[in-house]
């Protein structure tokens, strides 16, 4: 792939006019908390029908299992995603444009469905899939995915301490978690937490088992929305367990012993997915910010002339070009990928969240400096673009935890 397709441009153009319609003219509320996005978000699903594509994806998906488990067959995978149907092209780039104006948006639909909604898709029982999914897939029930503790930061499973006791035939669930999207505000939450069997194993050694809740039930507690550096219009809060009774059907796949692994194997490839959308996210910032220094460059005027005169400025929106188009073809390779049913390894994609996150952050950063003043007043939106990418480099695991893997990967290590 090397360029984007006219029905993928037609679908940019189509959400850059509900953008500029729905989410603009609210950029304050949602920047300042006042509004949780989810009804938005609702609405741009409801405008391109994606509640209603998703509603039917997710029934023949199901139908197909039921029908290969009455067959007693065992189960091939159900692909990448809730049906993408060889439109990975469209997704990204409707990421990618909501990614340049409310980037916490985005997080909170990639969180909701493309970690919640996809754990509980690749690792849950057809029952689970059922009770839980197409409310997911639709956004009526809006998801969380809780790994991150206050003590274990980029040693996700290492320094885990949130735990699971056997209690009969249900588990009881103790512990916090931290920095979790829609943690606030979720309906349906997928949470890591260390098997304890009382045997005085290391806890960094002991099993990783992954259960589904409900908000409401006793015991679960969710925060108010933390303030934030950036990604404010995402909201993002702590969890706290305090003896949250856990029957069997909440573990997903119904047994410890999955047969695709622990919930460490589960949660790395949600990592996978989530290092490659930054690429998309990256490029929607670097988009933006590459199109109003150009229209700034182009208006702006000192000495009696247009600033994009100067050599000095024409060589930051060089770099800015150079940086875009690196991006961007990542975002190719990535719907490469998918078309084709795979994925980059562990390592790939890291490389590809640590290069995008910093181009990204370096893009953003040059487009204040370009706008001078202005760049620094919130009126003029590139300070929240710096803030938003700057985010990027932290989110789906700090830029240098991703270095780690990406020289475990050369190494073979």
């Amino acid at each position: 792939m090397i360029e984007w397709s006219e029905t993928d441009l037609l679908i940019r153009d189509a959400v850059r006019e509900f953008v500029d319609k729905e989410i603009r003219p609210r950029a304050d509320a949602l920047e300042s908390g006042e509004l949780p996005p989810y009804e938005v978000i609702r609405k741009l699903f409801a405008s391109f029908g994606v509640d209603t594509m998703a509603r039917e994806a997710v029934g023949k998906l199901l139908d197909s299992r039921r029908a290969r488990e009455a067959a007693e067959s065992k189960s091939s995978g159900d692909g990448l995603g809730f049906g993408l149907g060889g439109q990975e092209g469209m997704a990204l780039i409707a990421i990618s444009e909501l990614a340049g104006v409310s980037l916490g948006i985005v997080a909170s639909i990639g969180v909701s469905i493309g970690l919640t909604g996809a754990t509980i898709l690749s690792r849950g029982t057809l029952a689970q899939q059922e009770r839980w999914l197409p409310g997911l897939a639709t956004f009526d029930k809006v998801g969380a995915w809780a790994i991150t503790e206050p003590d274990s930061g980029s040693d996700a499973f290492g320094g885990m301490k949130t735990y699971v006791r056997r209690d009969g035939d249900s588990y009881v669930l103790n512990g916090r978690k931290t920095f979790i999207t829609n943690g606030p505000y979720a309906d349906t939450i997928v949470v890591y937490a260390k098997l304890d069997e009382g045997d005085g194993a290391p806890v960094r050694d002991r099993k990783v088992l992954t259960f589904v809740l409900d908000s409401g039930m006793d015991g679960l507690i969710q925060s108010k929305p933390f303030k934030k550096m950036g990604m404010n219009s995402s909201p993002t809060g702590e969890l706290f367990f305090d003896n949250v009774r856990l029957g069997k059907d909440r573990l997903l796949g119904e047994t410890e012993e999955h047969k695709g692994g622990d919930g460490k194997d589960s949660a790395r490839e949600s990592f996978s997915f989530e290092r490659m959308g930054v690429a998309a996210l990256s490029l929607g910032i670097i988009n933006e910010c590459h199109r109003l220094c150009v229209d700034y460059a182009n208006s702006r005027t000192l000495w009696g002339q247009e600033i994009g005169r100067f050599q000095l400025i024409q060589y930051k929106l060089a770099k800015m070009e150079v940086a875009r188009l690196n991006v961007q073809n990542m975002v190719f390779r990535t719907i490469e990928m998918l078309r084709a049913g795979t994925l980059p390894t562990f390592a790939e994609a890291s490389a590809m969240k640590m290069y995008s996150s910093e181009a990204a952050t370096e893009v953003a950063m040059e487009a204040v400096q370009l706008f001078g003043g202005n760049g620094y007043m919130a009126e003029y939106r590139v300070e929240q673009l710096a803030r938003d990418a700057k985010s990027l480099m932290i989110y789906a695991g700090s830029n240098e935890i991703q270095v780690t893997h990406i020289a475990k990967g050369l190494l073979g290590a």
